[in-house]
């Protein structure tokens, strides 16, 4: 068993790696200030970004939820890999060969869930060359019939299964995987008589995570005498849980967070149809309905944000079949319909045809137009309950009025609700005061019910960090007269930490780490703490001589304090690529936490060739801060000595004072 990586690999990797093309596989980044993206945390779930990504430090971190780490972390986190893992699968990626600490090279065999990985694409690789084989003429009909040819075969990763109890397993065995390692994968299943090759006979199609590795497999059955189900899956796996993957989100990724769009489709020849037909933003759940941890995924790819500026630019379009299977997968769709910020809507082929029979039956431009086609959910839904009731009748208008007052009830949007209260009662003759009472009702009795089971727990705040946290720089906002724990800065007052740390008022920030929240807003504080921003991110923008004096001046916040003396230790490191995590370990914990996030916050400029001035500025304003304080305190000795009884003292400290004057022209002119 090889050794530790060594260092210096490990630091080389990081170096080398562009954590935002990472992170961009997960999670779709957009600009968040000079040097800084941000998206939806993947690690919880939110409705307005707060998770920001830095990629010349080459750290992340979640003002919402506090995950924070580099592209190793990032990883170890999204992928449940451990730290050497995702250290070999970055060095693969950019081509560098890895050493440990006895000598030995990296294994390309290294861990449980790249072994998977590993067989699972063989397995693909293989599947794919079965689909040329005599055996496999019931596979390539099944495509044929359904208007695929070769090429749309290879560019899905379409293969066959040999209808063989050992095909793939000697296969697999003879490229060095044992029979465990093709179990636990899923490849093949266990019985009485020993393990035998899962998928027999049958159509295969790939599963694939954002990145395009292979997680598991779909397979459809071909044969008269297979007495299995229509569609078998892999089953759950170390890497393969089917209530978080979507068929088609590696190829559908780019074009969903380009045009904001994604298309729920309910099988994988109806992704395969939609594709070809333009619609290349479609994806399908693999063997389960579409559910919250799917919910979670396309939110993240689709970058769908819940503020003024943005809700409703998204759309999520589902498709569903006209059978009771397809009107049971409408309602669940609509029952999490409003974890979406996008607006979401649903398509229906005329005649109850899925994407697939469709392009069959009428061509590509049927495809395209059944999604340009597509009905708000809302109107879906209240229009799939008046269906259901005789609106020929008071009584059946009544009843239909009952049941879709709860589902107009449920829209949180007011201008929305207006506007769906004036068209039902548009589609039931009645009057819109009627309609508009009856809607209330519902929500009324729709809170009630939610407040007798939500508990007396209080919910995690996970707002964007301007609008819930005042200390937080830049567009964070800042914080207002009355606001508690805003305090004014004193000058040169290096106090004890639990005066003036935040500890104080809230005893658990010593337990849980400092936070950029936990900091007052008022202006001293902010100057110390966007100096220390630009310090810890950009230390190459700062001369090395004028940030070191901007970091030996007395800081008012002791918290902030603590971080400057964690850089001043770590001076020998400056500038240099590991330079953030040096101040982070050299700073105690709970600072160091603040470290992390200092390192990532936005820095309120628009353009990077403002940040060299913009870093100077802010270091330069700390050190005069300091020699007006000095001033001042000198003025004060001044006035005390008597200048006829003691003229040494009064002319020395009249020295000082032009000393500190001359130091302040020399700083406004550097």
């Amino acid at each position: 068993m090889p050794g530790l990586i060594r260092r210096n690999d490990i630091d080389e990797v990081r170096a080398r790696v562009n954590i935002a093309d990472v992170v961009g596989d997960y999670v779709t980044l957009k600009g968040a200030g000079v040097g800084s993206l941000k998206g939806l945390c993947p690690f919880h779930d939110e409705r307005s970004p707060s998770f920001h990504v830095r990629p010349q430090v080459g750290r992340y971190h979640c003002f919402g939820c506090g995950e924070d780490g580099d592209v190793f972390t990032f990883l170890q986190r999204m992928d449940h890999m451990s730290f050497s893992e995702a250290v070999e699968r970055m060095a693969a990626k950019i081509g560098l060969e890895l050493h440990y600490e006895d000598g030995g090279q990296a294994n390309a065999d290294h861990g449980n869930r790249a072994r998977i990985l590993a067989a699972n694409q063989a397995a693909a690789d293989f599947f794919v060359a079965q689909l040329g084989a005599p055996e496999a003429e019931p596979g390539r009909r099944f495509l044929g019939e359904r208007g695929f040819d070769p090429s749309a075969a290879q560019r899905f990763g379409v293969g066959f299964a040999p209808k063989s109890f050992s095909a793939l397993g000697t296969h697999l065995k003879s490229l060095g995987f044992s029979e465990t390692e093709l179990v636990t994968a899923g490849l093949l299943s266990q019985g009485d008589r020993g393990a035998y090759d899962r998928f027999r006979g049958r159509l295969v199609w790939p599963i694939r995570d954002v990145t395009g590795q292979t997680l598991g497999f779909g397979a459809r059955k071909l044969l008269d005498d297979d007495q299995g189900p229509k569609y078998l899956n892999t089953p759950e796996t170390p890497v393969y849980h089917k209530s978080s993957v979507l068929y088609g989100l590696d190829l559908a990724k780019r074009d969903i967070s380009r045009g904001k769009q994604v298309v729920v489709v309910e099988g994988y020849t109806d992704v395969m149809a939609c594709h070809l037909a333009g619609v290349t933003t479609a994806v399908a759940t693999c063997g389960t309905s579409f559910g919250v941890d799917h919910i979670k995924v396309v939110r993240r790819v689709l970058g769908d944000v819940a503020n003024a500026d943005t809700r409703g630019l998204g759309e999520v379009v589902f498709t569903f079949d006209p059978d009771d299977a397809g009107q049971k997968a409408a309602s669940r769709a609509f029952s999490e319909e409003q974890r979406f910020a996008a607006q979401t809507f649903v398509a229906v082929a005329p005649d109850g045809l899925d994407p697939c029979d469709l392009r069959l039956a009428r061509g590509d431009d049927a495809v395209r137009r059944l999604i340009l086609s597509k009905k708000p959910m809302f109107e879906f839904m209240v229009r799939r309950v008046l269906d259901a009731h005789d609106l020929d009748t008071v009584e059946g208008r009544v009843a239909a009025l009952r049941a879709s007052a709860p589902v107009i009830g449920g829209i949180r949007d007011q201008a929305l609700s207006i506007g769906y209260v004036r068209t039902l009662a548009r589609w039931l003759g009645m009057d819109p005061d009627e309609v508009g009472r009856a809607v209330r009702a519902a929500r009324a009795a729709g809170d009630d019910a939610g407040r007798s089971t939500s508990g007396t727990g209080a919910s995690r705040d996970t707002r964007e960090p301007d609008r819930a946290r005042s200390g937080a720089p830049g567009r964070y906002g800042d914080s207002r007269p009355g606001d508690a724990g805003a305090r004014d800065s004193r000058p040169g007052d290096s106090r004890p930490l639990d005066s003036d740390s935040g500890f104080a008022s809230d005893p658990d920030a010593a337990e849980r780490g400092m936070s950029i929240s936990d900091l007052p807003g008022d202006l001293g504080t902010r100057l110390e703490r966007d100096a220390l921003m630009a310090i810890l991110q950009h230390p190459e923008s700062v001369d090395r001589s004028l940030a070191e004096r901007a970091m030996r001046v007395p800081y008012a916040n002791g918290s902030l304090a603590m971080v400057r003396d964690g850089i001043v230790s770590s001076l020998d490191h400056w500038a240099a690529r590991d330079w953030l995590d040096r101040v982070i370990e050299a700073t105690p914990p709970p600072f160091s936490s603040l470290v992390k996030e200092l390192g990532v916050a936005p820095i309120p400029i628009k353009d990077t060739a403002e940040l060299p001035a913009y870093s100077s500025s802010v270091a330069s304003a700390l050190i005069d801060r300091d020699l007006k304080r000095r001033k001042a305190e000198v003025l004060g000795r001044l006035q005390r000595v008597d200048g006829i009884a003691e003229p040494a003292k009064s002319r020395e400290l009249q020295q000082e004072l032009v000393q500190i004057e001359r130091d302040r022209r020399i700083l406004r002119e550097e």
